[in-house]
């Protein structure tokens, strides 16, 4: 029986989008890490699509880099975050 390949987790333009915002803002790998309380193995894992993310450390990313989940999620190209009500 052939094994199949499993598709990566999550579309190549949100790896792209949180490499990209992560070298915008001036941060290392390991810095990103430290901030979501996870290893760098684990957060290189993430942006280059051969693991998931839980929801939760989408929504830390998009704290921390100021801007909305739709941007990380490549759903609009605005970059600043929704305001709040």
């Amino acid at each position: 029986m052939e094994k199949r390949k499993r598709p990566p987790p999550y579309p190549p333009h949100i790896c792209l989008r949180l490499k990209s915002l992560r070298k915008k803002n001036g941060l290392s790998q390991t810095e990103v890490a430290e901030y979501l309380g996870i290893t760098q193995q684990s957060y290189s894992a993430f942006e280059t699509g051969l693991s998931y993310m839980h929801i939760e450390q989408f929504l830390a990313l998009a704290r921390l880099y100021d801007v909305s989940m739709d941007y990380i999620t490549g759903a609009s190209n605005l970059l600043s975050r929704y305001p709040k009500y």
